[in-house]
């Protein structure tokens, strides 16, 4: 199962994450870059639910995949927020709540699922929105300029982003309130 088409996207969204930070670098202009790495991360976002959707059309899902296709998101994700910090269009408090809110959870369902309680912390709607939040303000704030002449993607992408932001601490405290009891030793 390592090697299913599923698995092959997902680890595609893995190697596009040096690719990612690389184009930052190349010497080229600053518009190619952002659009190049706009392409990149939009790609990688239509990966991840392609892989998923071709997981279960094809019956190729996998404990392999449900490991790395959290992790594949999660990362992209996380280096897209540091690069954006790096180029000073998200704010580093912003980047920190995600980032330390997607660490927290991953830790807190693995420690759930040790507990038998994986259920606790299944995702929920809030976490769904937030994704869809963060999956849409990044590739605005990476393109970082007028869509179509008529989207200004750095007010849309940075109002998005600190909204994502707001339901990354309210899908964090949802998932904790979840877990107290098991955190409490009281389940």
């Amino acid at each position: 199962m390592f090697t299913s088409l599923p698995n092959i996207l997902t680890w595609l969204r893995v190697l596009a994450i040096p690719l990612l930070v690389g184009v930052f670098y190349l010497p080229i202009s600053p518009g190619a870059r952002d659009i190049i790495a706009t392409v990149l991360f939009v790609s990688a976002a239509i990966t991840d639910w392609l892989d998923g959707w071709l997981a279960r059309k094809m019956h190729q899902t996998s404990a392999f995949g449900a490991f790395l296709d959290p992790v594949a998101d999660k990362l992209i994700v996380c280096t897209a927020l540091v690069v954006l910090v790096h180029l000073g269009r998200v704010d580093a408090l912003v980047a920190a709540i995600i980032i330390g809110r997607e660490i927290t959870i991953s830790a807190l369902r693995e420690w759930m699922a040790q507990a038998g309680a994986s259920a606790s912390v299944a995702v929920h709607s809030i976490g769904k929105l937030k994704t869809i939040a963060q999956l849409v303000a990044i590739p605005m704030l990476l393109f970082y300029g007028s869509l179509f002449g008529v989207i200004d993607t750095r007010v849309v992408g940075s109002w998005l982003i600190f909204f994502a932001a707001i339901l990354t601490v309210w899908s964090m405290v949802y998932y904790l309130r979840r877990a107290w009891p098991y955190l409490q030793g009281k389940q």
